[in-house]
């Protein structure tokens, strides 16, 4: 296939690396000239990298460094182009006159792709004489290495079109997901789960952002916690997504932006790249400590409830020699999931000075998280950090809030995750392969949903709804819907 790629940016430049290694002709176009030949010496260098650590052949790499044709500029004319990717500056006015220009001096065989991650796909083509030609092609940095395409076809984009394009990267070796033109299409639209509900959490003075991201790393198995991943994309591109996406659907509350951003913003906190975010980035900032153990780690301990959860936790205790004898001193614990410590301890006539809580989900993981109420009494809180730490585990004490902290992340990423499939937006299949390799996550979040148990995971999302009356919570159709039906939660519409 003989590709133009117009933009030599960091996108322009992984795009031009991906086609060309896998054996297309690719020219390489810029409104500045000399971008062009830093580009493809750029491109070079990283095919040189690739050989060193064996990702490619010498021969290989050499046949890809001679496949890329310099162009002197983008209006070139172009009767053997079979597809045109653009890479340029993200404005639906620059985007839609570049490809207008195209339209006129390309043959009308030629697809228009724009590598837009945000921009309405079908907003762009309707400034064209024929919008059918013109379609999403959403590719992610490092493009080489992130194996994830998003395939965006327009309302009017002709049919033959998407699966044309999805074949092409699945030769490659990437995933092609194909994606309804809606804000955020997959991977954006799916990464907010994990995004605003961390603010919320913020918000509300649940935990710090050190607190949320060890959480999110050591209970969930995230790479990394969301203050860091917004830290390391920058608040300015991350706040404009949220809004972004939110204002697209119209101010659903599950997508719902945080009152913390804009300030944020508007003071510079981008995070790395202004060496101060949610974490400081200067040469010496002190990395972030664990909270010493200063309590009695033999304080008496009691579990409070019956069920796994309590079962489970009173034999991690004994595993550790906890002293786990009734008496008007030991520490009560209760597994939450999905309700408060404060509702056990007003339900089930509990002490409230001795009474804490512990994330039924942090129970098997390296990290225990610790939920007080403003009635503990701050050196049961410390005895109880010192107790939990005789297993091996460490500690984050945090607010007493519904679910805490990992079941509110959670059920919020599979809940956008659902209303994504709910809104048919791509299948359960696509939405779990799409955000596995794009976001990282150790799961699908559909499949993620069925790991924890979807009749468990509805049993929360109800619990948060329930405690804390936040439509934010409200469980999704496909959840309810599936678990009604006993259908896993990765069962789309029209299987069999």
């Amino acid at each position: 296939m003989h590709i133009r790629i117009i933009g030599t940016g960091v996108m322009g430049r992984g795009i031009a690396q991906w086609a060309a290694t896998a054996g297309h002709t690719v020219e390489l176009a810029d409104a500045r000239k000399e971008a062009v030949q830093d580009a493809i010496e750029f491109v070079r260098h990283m095919l040189a990298r690739a050989t060193s650590k064996h990702r490619i052949t010498p021969e290989d790499a050499t046949a890809a460094a001679e496949r890329l044709i310099p162009l002197d500029e983008p209006m070139a004319p172009g009767q053997d182009v079979d597809l045109v990717i653009e890479a340029v500056l993200e404005d639906l006015d620059v985007k839609a006159e570049l490809f207008q220009r195209l339209e006129r001096i390309l043959p009308a065989r030629t697809v228009l792709a724009t590598n837009t991650s945000s921009l309405p796909v079908t907003q762009i083509a309707a400034r064209l004489s024929d919008p059918s030609r013109l379609v999403g092609l959403h590719f992610f940095n490092p493009v080489p290495l992130m194996k994830i395409v998003e395939v965006i076809p327009g309302e009017l984009t002709r049919p033959d079109i998407p699966p044309a394009l999805v074949k092409l990267v699945q030769e490659t070796g990437h995933r092609a997901v194909t994606v309804t033109d809606t804000p955020g299409f997959l991977i954006n639209h799916a990464g907010r789960g994990l995004a605003t509900e961390a603010l919320a959490l913020l918000e509300e003075s649940v935990a710090d952002p050190v607190g949320i991201d060890r959480i999110a790393r050591d209970v969930l198995g995230l790479r990394m916690g969301p203050f860091e991943l917004m830290d390391l994309t920058g608040l300015d591109v991350s706040a404009a997504v949220i809004d972004a996406i939110w204002r697209g659907f119209r101010y659903s509350d599950r997508l719902r932006a945080s009152y913390l951003t804009p300030n944020r913003v508007a003071a510079g906190l981008y995070g790395r790249k202004t060496g101060r975010g949610f974490y400081s980035y200067a040469p010496d900032a002190p990395a972030p400590a664990e909270e010493p153990i200063t309590g009695d780690a033999d304080r008496p301990v009691q579990v409070a409830g019956d069920g796994p959860d309590a079962d489970a936790l009173r034999q991690t205790l004994a595993r550790a020699g906890a002293d786990l004898s009734a008496s008007d001193r030991a520490i009560v614990l209760v597994p939450t999931w999905g309700t408060t410590v404060a509702a056990a301890i007003f339900g089930d006539g509990l002490p409230t000075r001795r009474t804490l809580g512990i994330d039924a989900l942090s129970l098997d993981t390296p990290r225990r998280v610790l939920a007080t109420t403003p009635a503990a009494d701050p050196d049961v809180v410390r005895d109880a950090q010192a107790v939990l730490t005789r297993s091996g585990a460490t500690v984050t004490v945090v607010r007493d809030t519904a679910g805490s902290v990992a079941q509110r992340l959670l059920s919020s990423i599979v809940s956008v995750a659902a209303s994504i499939a709910e809104r048919s937006i791509a299948t359960p299949d696509d939405i779990d392969a799409a955000v596995t390799a794009g976001l990282g996550y150790p799961h699908g979040p559909l499949a993620w949903g069925e790991l924890i148990g979807r009749r468990r995971l509805l049993t929360l999302q109800e619990g948060l709804h329930r405690t804390t009356g936040d439509p934010r919570h409200r469980p999704t159709r496909w959840v309810t819907e599936r678990v009604q039906l006993g259908l896993p939660l990765t069962f789309g519409h029209t299987e069999k």
